[in-house]
């Protein structure tokens, strides 16, 4: 996979990496420029932060999209710059960034060691719109789904969305920490907004016929989960079913 950046609307890119199939976003206005999540790590955090200045010298304005270490633990390389987020996802970066980091050094990249965890400092709780130099980002809260602090950046003069792990188009849906019975609702809310392409928190930029699917497929698998369905008609792996039954019992 080349991690080159992609420009999918006028100065709205993204970069898609081998890292855990991660994609990080940029958009450019007149002023500044937003950077969507900024990686696993400080050394992939410096590798973002190089490749953003490859596209422009504006200032920089972080947003992460939710507190999952691969998408925050870069923050610390775009200091000084604001960090928004949604007030629970500094809230959870703050109180499970060691467990996390704790977690994933036993899966091997030793470069966890050196992170400086750094949480949003500019916070909101329903939505809060950015002004890059004549072109607004509007950030949204649409509810709770595979984090209960998911947000997404919605870029209205092109119609494209960041919308972080709330879409999965490398892998399945995952569901650690999610809230199973809201996923849908808040999926449904996104697919409300006007636009067309849609960045997912990993794999290939979709369109909104895929997150029409994802939305079935989330709803098929709750029903089969809490009705004792048909097991054949299981819109998941089995794994990923036995996670999401998993999560509906604690939830």
């Amino acid at each position: 996979m080349t991690e080159q950046w992609r420009e999918i609307g006028d100065r709205v890119y993204v970069r898609r990496h081998a890292s855990f199939d991660l994609n990080a976003g940029l958009v450019v206005g007149g002023e500044g420029c937003l950077v969507v999540d900024t990686r696993m790590s400080h050394r992939q955090g410096r590798e973002l932060a190089a490749a953003v200045r490859e596209i422009t010298p504006l200032p920089w304005t972080v947003v992460n999209t939710h507190a999952h270490f691969d998408h925050f633990f870069g923050n610390a390389v775009f200091l000084p710059a604001d960090i928004w987020g949604h007030v629970r996802c500094a809230e959870a970066a703050e109180a499970t960034g060691e467990a996390q980091r704790r977690e994933w050094l036993h899966e091997g990249p030793e470069e966890l060691a050196e992170v400086e965890i750094v949480p949003p400092g500019r916070t909101f709780t329903g939505s809060v719109t950015l002004d890059l130099g004549g072109r607004p980002v509007h950030l949204r809260y649409l509810g709770r789904g595979h984090t209960d602090n998911d947000i997404v950046a919605e870029v209205p003069d092109t119609g494209v969305v960041f919308a972080g792990d709330l879409v999965e188009e490398g892998a399945p849906p995952q569901f650690g920490d999610a809230f199973p019975r809201e996923w849908p609702d808040t999926l449904a809310r996104l697919l409300d907004l006007p636009g067309g392409a849609v960045v997912p928190g990993h794999g290939a930029v979709v369109d909104r016929d895929f997150v029409r699917r994802q939305h079935a497929d989330l709803v098929t698998a709750v029903e089969l989960l809490t009705t004792g369905g048909d097991p054949a008609r299981a819109p998941f792996p089995e794994d990923t079913m036995v996670e999401i039954a998993v999560r509906l019992r604690h939830r």
